[in-house]
């Protein structure tokens, strides 16, 4: 059996290996320079395409921008999908104080850009990627983007009062979330990503109010299509974080698909050159086509 962290480390390795690719089109959702939506047509020149919204991860820490993610993206463009890849504020480059590395996401602001772009896309896409057919949205994210997915999806369940609710339910075709930290008090237990949970929300009251505002496990349920892939060896956010999410979901009285994925970690569901990246791609096709 290989060694786990030997794995990842290749898996990470692979998925980093691939250059980045620039898009077709490029727009802002606000005046922060974060605030900013890539757009990719879809390479087989249909007219008329889904749009896959695409949110990328890295524990909501500054060092890791959207441009990890493009090649993924380009996967999908190339399967005939438009692709809008959100950009969105993070935590400071400089750690707190105590802190070992860049502090995970920003409190509000993060969910504000998320909400923002999420509410400002279908009008971007009109004008910068006319191909978007936005009646056929879905929504898709990687590890702490994947929690943004599924939040974003959920915040015409968020408790009145929130500066994020939605009136009603956004206008999606469904959620694939890819390894999301999905239920906050099980990635606190595991301490997933370094304590990025914790450095998100903050602690103690704080972290108890604004999980009610966060995290997904808590907004269910929300009557949008939902799946999970997972892979089964993911050391980064495990198998475990999944399943808790899909048990609140069941809960609740709501059926949440899981495609666990055998001998795959973190990073092959967002790397074009491993399998488990064309199986994210059928997922989001059964939902959009």
């Amino acid at each position: 059996m290989p060694d786990p962290a030997a794995r990842d480390a290749a898996e990470e390795a692979s998925a980093f290996s691939h250059p980045a690719v620039a898009p077709d089109a490029s727009a802002a959702y606000g005046a922060h320079p974060d605030q900013v939506v890539d757009f990719y047509a879809p390479r087989d020149g249909r007219p008329s395409a889904p749009l896959v919204v695409a949110l990328h991860g890295g524990a909501w820490r500054a060092p890791y921008d959207r441009r990890h993610l493009t090649p993924f993206v380009d996967f999908l463009a190339r399967r005939g999908f438009a692709v809008a890849n959100v950009e969105y504020r993070r935590g400071g480059d400089i750690p707190r104080q105590g802190a070992k590395g860049p502090v995970a996401g920003r409190w509000p602001e993060t969910f504000d850009d998320v909400a923002a772009a999420l509410d400002a896309v279908a009008g971007l896409a009109a004008e910068h990627l006319p191909q978007a057919d936005p009646r056929r949205t879905v929504l898709t994210g990687h590890s702490a983007g994947g929690h943004l997915a599924l939040w974003a999806a959920a915040r015409h369940v968020l408790p009145a009062g929130s500066p994020w609710r939605l009136p009603a339910a956004p206008a999606l075709r469904g959620v694939v979330a890819l390894a999301p930290i999905a239920h906050f008090a099980r990635a606190v237990e595991l301490g997933v990503c370094g304590g990025a949970v914790t450095e998100l929300l903050g602690e103690a009251e704080e972290f108890a109010s604004r999980s009610l505002l966060a995290d997904p496990s808590l907004l269910l349920p929300t009557g949008i299509a939902t799946t999970v892939v997972q892979g089964r060896e993911d050391i980064d956010v495990p198998a475990a974080i999944a399943d808790a999410y899909v048990e609140a979901a069941a809960k609740a009285g709501e059926t949440v698909g899981l495609t666990l994925l055998e001998d795959v970690g973190h990073f092959p569901l967002i790397d074009p050159a491993a399998d488990a990246c064309a199986v994210v791609a059928e997922e989001i096709a059964q939902l959009a086509f």
